[in-house]
């Protein structure tokens, strides 16, 4: 058995978007319950990635995408509120991109 999802650039995107935030993470000072919150969230972006692709069903996948996204608001309301409104920008740009993909897959899995 083949895991494709894993060929996939969302997929990619996210592993890169949580190695990213583990590493600043490392760096900062921050309040343990943010940063555990953050760690989390991030994580979970791969996993319901993962968890759609493997769901038959067009609603269960698009569930799945859904609750990626959020989690991708998450981690940059957290990063927000570490970094005081002024979050990495290439940290940014990967989260913008990574909410945009999934998207797309919640549109094309709706209806």
């Amino acid at each position: 058995m083949s895991f494709e999802f894993r060929d996939t650039d969302v997929y990619k995107l996210s592993k890169v978007f949580y190695t990213d935030i583990k590493g600043k993470l490392k760096e900062e000072g921050a309040d343990r319950f943010i940063t555990d919150q953050l760690r989390r969230a991030s994580l979970s972006i791969s996993l319901n990635i993962a968890e759609g692709y493997g769901r038959f069903h067009k609603a269960d996948k698009r569930n799945f995408y859904v609750t990626a996204r959020a989690s991708v608001y998450e981690c940059v309301a957290a990063l927000d509120i570490l970094y005081g409104g002024s979050i990495p920008e290439s940290t940014f740009k990967t989260a913008e991109e990574l909410a945009k993909m999934l998207s797309g897959l919640i549109k094309v899995f709706s209806g």
